[in-house]
This record gives structure tokens, sequence and C-alpha cells, in this order.
């Protein structure tokens, strides 16, 4: 996806309607969706290559623009003649968001183009080529259980992480991912049960720990990762055991992409070696950087060591 930003100022309000009347100052666009979740892994020190589809349009091209300037690889992305690239228009005015306009016409993507960028993973998985796959849900009509669950068996015998962030609009029987990470509101819709406030205590939250027992007995991730937005974010792991990482955000102003951060820092810890400990400490402080940012941002390397620098106590 692509995100754009329209920038003004809101002074008066429209006669014709009583909506505020923004008088636009600026257009700027970045990289959205998935595509949030490449920029991020570029600038705290990765390496990626992108996998999805595009429609041959000017947004498509605009997309693909953004791609390189991060020097992202884009040979592996399927172009569709019948596909609409997505974009998320938001109008900001004096810092606050006032709407978001979705150009999208979604429909099921052709299997072939499923099957091809399925193959294409995994060829580079026996090559060694990969080092972690991340498999972003957005509900648009890529993703399916048989494709997803086709790279993820060959990529665990070949010791390749793979992570997957959910959508409850779209629920997929995966088993045996290295990560899955919801939010606690998608946490309790994948689980199928009611959702209820979170306690004081992350630890005594008895029905976050239900709905983790269900997860973990239903889809098997080597680490079930739920981020508890204030509270930080819990890792349950397979043998029964609650890591529990505290928000390390000083200030919240906005919370776009904060999760495509917290699944792109832990990712990559693992891949780098981190336990998952380590690995959601580092999500948390790249989570913490982006939040107090306005629009959809990336966390730089120096941004991550200056906030443990400033904000980790030992």
């Amino acid at each position: 996806m692509i995100d754009v930003y329209i920038w003004g100022r809101a002074t008066r309000i429209s006669p014709e309607a009583p909506v505020p009347v923004v008088h636009v100052k600026r257009r700027t666009s970045t990289l959205g969706g998935a595509a949030n979740v490449m920029r991020n892994i570029i600038t705290m020190g990765g390496e990626v290559e992108a996998f999805g589809i595009l429609g041959h349009d000017a947004r498509g091209d605009e997309l693909v623009k953004l791609l390189k300037e991060y020097n992202i690889n884009t040979e592996s992305i399927c172009f569709d003649e019948n596909w609409t690239t997505i974009e998320k228009q938001r109008i900001i005015a004096d810092s606050q968001q006032l709407m978001r306009i979705d150009y999208e016409d979604l429909h099921p993507v052709a299997d072939s183009i499923r099957e091809k960028i399925a193959n294409d993973l995994i060829d580079l998985i026996k090559k060694n080529h990969l080092d972690a796959i991340i498999f972003e849900d957005y509900a648009k009509g890529m993703l399916n259980d048989t494709m997803v669950q086709k790279v993820v068996d060959v990529a665990k015998q070949h010791n390749c992480i793979t992570a997957l962030d959910p959508n409850p609009r779209h629920l997929m029987n995966i088993k045996d991912l290295t990560v899955m990470k919801p939010n606690r509101l998608e946490a309790f819709a994948i689980a199928g049960m009611v959702y209820t406030e979170p306690t004081a205590n992350v630890e005594d939250d008895e029905n976050l720990h239900q709905v983790a027992k269900v997860l973990m007995e239903r889809y098997n991730p080597k680490y079930l990762l739920i981020s508890l937005a204030a509270q930080g974010m819990a890792i349950f792991k397979r043998d029964g055991s609650l890591t529990v990482s505290p928000t390390r955000a000083y200030e919240v102003f906005d919370v776009s992409g904060a999760g495509d951060t917290v699944i792109s820092a832990f990712s990559l810890a693992l891949a780098a070696g981190a336990n998952s400990s380590d690995a959601a400490e580092i999500a948390n402080h790249a989570a913490g950087v982006v939040v107090e940012k306005v629009g959809t941002v990336t966390v730089t390397k120096d941004e991550l060591l200056a906030s443990f620098d400033n904000k980790t106590i030992f």
C-alpha cells in the first residue's frame, strides 16, 4: 500500500456542512502496509526483498519508486492489470488527523500469482538466501492458508524464521509459525472470546492468559507476541511461560504503523541471533520511538540506540 498525507491548516468551518475547511499546504507519500514493514527493516539495518501484488497504475509506479529509494528489491512483485494499487490518504490539519480516504477495489488474487510468489519464496529458502519471512495480512486478498502453510513448512525445515501479523477479518489456520503477532483486541477476536479490558498487571490477566492458551493450542507458534498498547507486550511460549516487556514510549502522538515496527524489529532481532525476550525489548523500544512521531514513520539504528541509552534502566 501507499500512504499519502495531505497536510494543511483548518481555521474555519465550511458553510456547506459542519466540517472543517482544510487549507492544503503540501502532499507527502510513503510506504504503507507490508511496504512499511520493509522500510522499517531497512532503516534498522536489514535487507529486504518485496513480495506482493500491485496494479498497473500511477499509484503502483509511485510505490515501486519509493521501494527503490530504500534499496528494497522489487523483482518479485507481481503486477495485475485488474488490480488497483491500494492507497490510504490521510487529511492532517495542525498535526491532527481529520479523515482517512481509502482507494481500493478488492477481489481475490489469481491462484497463479499466489503460486508464483510461494514458489519464489521456497526457492530462496532452499538456497539459504532468506533469514526470515514476514506475512502481513491486511485481509486484502493476497494471502490464503494453503499458500502460507506451504511456505512455512519449507521454512521450518531450513530454520528460516516465519512471522505472521494476523487479521481477525481473515482467519487462516497456519501451524508452526515462529512468531504470531496480534494486538490485544485482535487476539481476543481470533480466539473467539469476548473482549475484556486489561487488568493492572499483565501477569494476573486471566482472560488474556486464556486467549493465549487458545491461540497456542490452535496455531502452535513458537512465540505468541501480543502487543498491549500502554502495557507494552507479552510473549507466550509453547512451554507455557510468559515474558512481559513494558512500554518504552514517553508520549504517544500517532500509532499509525506501530504494529509494523514491532513485527519488523522483533523478526529482525531474532534473525540477528537475539532471544525472544531481548527481541521483544528491542521491538518495544522501536515502537516507542515511532509513536512519538506523526504519520507512518520508521525507526533508525541511531534512534533505537538512543532509546536504550535514555530510557532503559539496568
